[in-house]
């Protein structure tokens, strides 16, 4: 497998405090010294993609809440090598930035939306903010952002009536619509037994929209599964980390907000290239462990079992 696949969590604040994400036992945020800086992440990148990395994330937290994410998207975007550059949000403040996103060369976006029913929403996330995030996915489609994907989390007893109107969205718009299985990150998030096997929400899709068929989306080896409705404009995706394995198919590494990085999301073990880069490390020391990472990157790692606890603020989704 060739890793080429950099994902980066640019702030562990969010502006949402949505109850599969949060940690239940606490909300504590890194100072701000302890996060890296943009010329530091602009830095990491640069050496990465002398490893071989081609495909840049933004995410968080929410990446949107960090003031002049604008300018390093726009930063990312210069470096020689960056052929793909997304980034994930829960769309909230996507609206106004969508077309300075697009200037700045962002190329596609992932919205984290999961449901369609303003009360529910608003249960799920802690805001009332629906309409704001159903304008900013119609906003980026607008500026040319492609494609948008918009990221479900389905919990038991929480948001099931939901998945037949959010898979609805690949009908009436240009949208990939991914239903991801939920996977806890520690004892402070919701039980592991809260996830909604792929199987359950592909039964409500076709027994209530339409018989689904098996397509490829583009060259990504990724976790997804990717299936259309025929004659829609749209697609519909699954991520079922719990009901199936992926990992050796997995091409990502993530890079947290605190500068750590982390060869696979449940791995215990990162790596701190921010304390290297502050105690003075030049570009060869560092791109010899960026190489070490890269070479160690599991092929197979459980992902129903975890060694340490951790909020998915840091790390990004």
């Amino acid at each position: 497998m060739k890793i080429d696949y950099l994902r980066i969590s640019v702030t562990d604040r969010c502006n949402l405090r949505c109850i599969y994400c949060n940690p239940l036992g606490g909300s504590e945020f890194l100072e701000h010294k302890e996060i890296l800086r943009f010329e530091e992440i602009c830095r990491i990148v640069r050496l990465f993609v002398g490893c071989g990395i081609s495909k840049v994330r933004v995410t968080g937290g929410e990446p949107l809440v960090r003031r002049g994410v604008v300018d390093l998207v726009r930063r990312l975007a210069g470096i020689k090598g960056v052929e793909d550059l997304s980034l994930t949000t829960n769309g909230v403040l996507l609206g106004p930035m969508a077309g300075e996103l697009k200037e700045a060369g962002l190329m596609r976006l992932n919205v984290s939306l999961d449901s369609l029913d303003r009360q529910n929403y608003a249960q799920i996330t802690g805001a009332d903010c629906l309409e704001k995030v159903m304008a900013g996915i119609r906003k980026a489609i607008e500026v040319g952002l492609s494609p948008v994907r918009i990221n479900a989390i389905i919990l038991k007893g929480v948001n099931e009536p939901d998945i037949a109107a959010l898979a609805r969205l690949s009908v009436a718009m240009p949208v990939t619509v991914r239903f991801i299985e939920y996977c806890p990150t520690g004892k402070h998030t919701r039980p592991a037994g809260d996830y909604v096997p792929e199987a359950q929400v592909r039964e409500v899709i076709e027994r209530q929209l339409a018989p689904l068929s098996s397509v490829m989306v583009g060259r990504s080896n990724g976790p997804a599964c990717y299936y259309k409705i025929r004659n829609t404009p749209g697609i519909i995706g699954f991520i079922s980390g719990r009901s199936s394995t992926f990992c050796r198919r997995c091409n990502r590494l993530r890079l947290t907000s605190d500068g750590k990085v982390r060869p696979c999301l449940y791995s215990a073990h990162s790596y701190d290239l921010k304390e290297m880069i502050r105690g003075g490390a030049d570009d060869e020391e560092i791109t010899v462990l960026l190489r070490k990472i890269i070479a160690e990157k599991s092929s197979y790692t459980k992902l129903n079992s975890f060694t340490e606890d951790f909020s998915m603020r840091c790390v990004g989704g």
